[in-house]
């Protein structure tokens, strides 16, 4: 597992957007950063879901979240304004966005995969991480430490068979961060790095890998220090790096 500690206000005063913040990894990632001091933006499509988030930070006493929901799959370019606009009204700027939103499509071979399950794949795993990154963009260069998070999956860094529109998904996920990150190299205090989760204990490992003991897997709040490190500020100068939360060997 990757090996660091963070202090407990590490985000102290942050703004952090999570998308896909109501369940897995998205849910403990907020938890996490709110425990760190930030004030979180839940985006996700299920109110019911985002809710629960909220209650769970609010009762644990950590700084006040925002729910926001939103349907990446169905989001017009106009949601995604009025989404900067409302961020810029309440808080002026963004410190962090951590897309985490994603599906995993069918697993079967391309000659079987359906062009509509490859949009519906392509459009909430990288469309809307665009749309979200280049109007959210503005707001990142107003703070004095951004950091962007991309997540990655081990088959978007090496193609394998039978994972489809989620794989070539997640190596376009790879394309964008290092695009983006070259684009701020030098030119404002914005980051963006990926990361793969590896293996771990959510809804969307169960739906890949039915037939395995999902106890045999971490689960998301274990994966947590390298998504505190890469959004706090000891990662500040890191850049245009994928990260493996489950390996040490990507520790700076």
């Amino acid at each position: 597992m990757f090996q660091y500690t963070a202090r407990p206000d590490l985000l102290k005063d942050r703004i952090i957007l999570v998308t896909g913040a109501g369940r897995g990894i998205g849910a403990a990632a907020a938890r996490t950063f709110a425990a760190h001091g930030a004030t979180v933006l839940l985006l996700g499509k299920t109110e019911e879901h985002l809710n629960r988030v909220y209650d769970e930070i609010e009762a644990a006493g950590y700084p006040q979240p925002v729910v926001i929901p939103l349907n990446l799959e169905t989001a017009l370019p106009h949601q995604y304004d009025e989404l900067a606009a409302t961020i810029e009204r309440e808080f002026g700027h963004l410190d962090g966005l951590l897309h985490n939103a994603s599906i995993l499509g069918p697993r079967t071979p391309l000659e079987q995969l359906s062009g509509d399950h490859f949009m519906r794949v392509m459009q909430i795993n990288v469309n809307a991480e665009f749309m979200l990154t280049s109007t959210l963009l503005p707001l990142l260069k107003l703070s004095e430490d951004a950091s962007v998070l991309f997540t990655s999956s081990s088959v978007g860094r090496k193609g394998r068979a039978y994972w489809g529109a989620y794989a070539v998904s997640k190596f376009a996920t790879e394309g964008l961060m290092q695009v983006l990150a070259d684009e701020v190299e030098g030119t404002c205090a914005v980051r963006a790095n990926s990361i793969n989760p590896g293996g771990t204990r959510t809804d969307m490992r169960a739906q890949a890998y039915p037939g395995e003991n999902p106890m045999s897997r971490p689960g998301p709040e274990e994966i947590m220090p390298v998504y505190l490190y890469l959004m706090g500020p000891d990662s500040k100068g890191v850049n245009g790096q994928a990260f493996d939360a489950q390996q040490t060997s990507n520790m700076p």
